[in-house]
């Protein structure tokens, strides 16, 4: 698999200016050293986020976003690592040479890129027809419009219109100098075969006489198409879809997320709907927020999509009571997945589309805001009200509730969803956690395919009853095992080979070190307040100031290390930094905040984040005034010895606390004395501490 070559990656970060990208976005404005502007991925009224010229990164003080300009590509384009890195190298005119190829690999490579081409191609072909042609204006447009679609909706979408005839887009494209074969591999032109399945040499358009909806990944690309007949023909299938290829699966693909990605972060809910009309119509009345999964059962590579934009998503149901059934399966994945789902129910006969076009766009949103209801809620009314006066019926729906209230992954909701299922159905909710706790202690019978792996009530961290607060799920008393990490997917899979990963470590780029991803379990909540402010202050000077002299030839990193050593810092994210930047300047480097933002990891990015940004500044007034304030830039040194002290201060009274706590215990007299030697000691030592630090200006006293 190739990669973008490390120097090459380094170079893209230093190049970018993290001012311009965003400004690309947001406007704008400074005050003070940094830049501020209302953030791009909430909503509020007063800025707060802030962009950090000198140090190249970002925060919002209001959602937690944070990074550096890698990640702010990602984070607003919804695009991996690696495009991001092109995005940005594009954009300053970097040319991108990635290691060397395989002839396979570049082969593979060719394929797929000819099949977006093609289909590029026929995506303006099929456009124009609609838009410029005698047929493709009397028919396709005549219907959009007939559907209320105006011309910015059709553009936006990029619509287009497929002209009756059997080769019109193969003769285009074979003028044009395209190869039949990448048609043929795009789904966009058919092989007839006799009745033993033999090649005939016939080839022709799949798509004749349809309204073309062209299909965008992420990255705004096409990869396939959607197309509606406008004949009445009951043999005719009214929707046909290219089939799956190279640059195109189904299952990881959502109708309008390119066109919506924004719109989603901004709102922080995704709107899902089902047709390509519904999207159309929804958007074109001022909700853009919206995808739809083009017709097919929810699957987990969708789900994922989602979760990269909000953890909110809201169900739009047809008011159809079949079609709400069938529907039902996969919102359970979307809970299975970590989303928070909520669910709108339209009136019998409508769907979104019939109906915003029937009220109007401000009666469409008031009736969206008013008819949101959590999923377990209406999944509990609606079966509870089918099986209210047959026992049995009403036996199987409540197992059929507490299997969605299994797929909840928090543990709070799961409860809260128990009580109001025990008083919806008027069951005793005692019975109802045995009947939940039987559910969850049983064996898997999911089918192959579905979101996650493991116990239906055992997803993540969450799901499962000993996460519940009701008894263990199993026999021995003790919470049931996690389940195996789900497989990633082949686009994971190549991306993390793309910048250097492997299954035991992933290379931080830009750091050149190593690490082992964290454990949730060795994250220390406990660790004491005063403790853990110490130790950040200390790594926050080492990262941001690492090459700054505090003697001559002595370097703020090197000093820190030679005060405290390989492992001063008890936490363990704090530790594993630490360690990075020893190894950086083990290799002759000193650590830089610019690269070790560009992180793959969310914890380490938003660490390096947090220590180099600042909420507030000093007023230039306190200057006008003439009132000192330390410093820290012009005076790493006092910086360095401040923290080092505060540091060791803490320490020997924690020591101090250990030692009067055992003279609490019953002791023997020579145990008791060698304890009052070491409080003596421990005392004389914090007094000298003290003493010394009243010497130092401590920065933020």
């Amino acid at each position: 698999m190739a990669r973008i070559p490390k120097e090459l990656v380094d170079h893209i970060i230093q190049t970018a200016d993290i001012v311009e990208v965003v400004g690309d976005f947001v406007q704008l404005k400074r005050k003070g050293q940094n830049l501020w502007a209302p953030c791009p991925f909430h909503n509020e009224k007063s800025p707060s986020f802030s962009v950090n010229p000198a140090k190249s990164l970002y925060k919002c003080f209001g959602c937690g976003k944070a990074g550096g300009v890698v990640q702010f590509v990602m984070d607003v384009e919804g695009t991996s690592y690696v495009e991001a890195l092109k995005y940005l190298a594009k954009k300053y005119a970097i040319e991108v040479e990635e290691e060397e190829k395989t002839p396979q690999q570049q082969l593979e490579q060719n394929e797929r890129d000819s099949q977006f081409i093609v289909s590029d191609f026929a995506k303006n072909h099929y456009h124009r027809l609609l838009l410029n042609s005698e047929e493709g204006m009397s028919i396709g447009y005549g219907y959009l419009k007939e559907r209320g679609l105006n011309l910015s909706t059709i553009q936006t979408f990029e619509l287009g219109y497929s002209l009756d005839s059997w080769d019109d887009l193969m003769k285009a494209a074979e003028k044009a100098g395209y190869d039949k074969k990448y048609l043929e591999k795009s789904g966009l032109i058919v092989t007839k075969t006799d009745d033993q399945g033999h090649d005939t040499g016939r080839r022709y358009d799949r798509f004749r006489g349809r309204v073309m909806f062209p299909i965008h990944n992420i990255s705004g690309r096409v990869v396939g198409f959607g197309a509606r007949t406008l004949k009445r023909d009951d043999k005719m299938a009214k929707y046909l879809n290219s089939p799956e290829s190279d640059i195109y699966h189904k299952s990881d693909v959502l109708y309008g997320l390119f066109q919506a990605r924004q719109a989603i972060r901004t709102e922080e809910v995704c709107y899902l709907v089902e047709g390509y009309l519904d999207v159309l119509s929804l958007h074109q009345g001022g909700i853009k927020n919206v995808v739809a999964s083009s017709g097919t059962s929810l699957t987990e590579g969708q789900i994922r999509l989602i979760k990269r934009y909000s953890d909110n998503v809201t169900v739009l149901y047809d008011g159809d009571a079949a079609g709400i059934k069938a529907s039902l399966r996969g919102t359970d994945l979307l809970l299975e997945g970590g989303l928070n789902v909520r669910v709108v129910l339209f009136p019998d006969g409508d769907d979104p589309d019939s109906y915003i076009r029937k009220v109007g766009d401000q009666r469409f949103a008031d009736y969206i805001e008013k008819s949101s209801q959590d999923f377990i809620t209406f999944k509990t009314t609606l079966v509870a009200r089918e099986a209210s006066n047959d026992p049995v019926k009403k036996a199987e729906a409540i197992r059929d509730v507490l299997h969605s209230i299994a797929k909840v992954p928090d543990a709070i909701k799961r409860q809260v969803f128990l009580q109001q299922t025990s008083a919806t159905f008027g069951i005793d909710e005692q019975v109802l956690i045995t009947e939940y706790n039987k559910l969850v202690k049983a064996p898997a019978a999911k089918p192959s395919g579905s979101y996650g792996s493991g116990n239906a009530g055992n997803y993540g961290n969450g799901a499962g009853s000993a996460n519940t607060g009701y008894p263990p799920s199993s026999s021995s008393g003790q919470p049931r095992p996690a389940p195996a990490a789900r497989p990633m997917s082949d686009e994971e899979e190549a991306e993390m080979l793309m910048y250097g990963g492997h299954e035991a470590s992933v290379e931080v780029l830009g750091a050149g070190a190593t690490f082992q991803p964290a454990k949730a379990a060795e994250q220390d909540e406990d660790l004491p307040d005063m403790l853990k402010v110490c130790e950040r202050e200390v790594l926050r000077l080492l990262v941001l100031y690492a090459g700054r002299e505090v003697e001559e030839e002595i370097s703020v990193a090197a000093y820190l290390l030679g005060q405290l050593g390989e492992t001063p810092l008890t936490h363990p994210l704090f530790a594993e930094m630490w360690e990075m930047c020893r190894q950086e300047l083990l290799a002759n480097r000193f650590p830089d905040a610019r690269l070790l933002a560009q992180n793959e990891r969310a914890d380490i990015r938003h660490l390096i984040t947090d220590l180099a940004t600042e909420r507030y500044e000093i007023s230039p007034n306190w200057r006008t005034k003439e009132i000192y304030v330390f410093n820290e830039v012009d005076m790493p040194k006092l910086a360095c010895d401040n923290a080092v002290l505060r540091l060791n201060k803490v320490h020997v009274q924690r020591e101090l606390d250990i030692c009067l706590d055992r003279l609490r215990h019953p002791l023997e007299d020579a145990e008791m004395f060698e304890i009052l030697g070491d409080i003596k000691r421990l005392k004389e030592l914090d007094n000298e501490l003290g003493a010394l630090l009243g010497t130092v200006v401590a920065r933020g006293a």
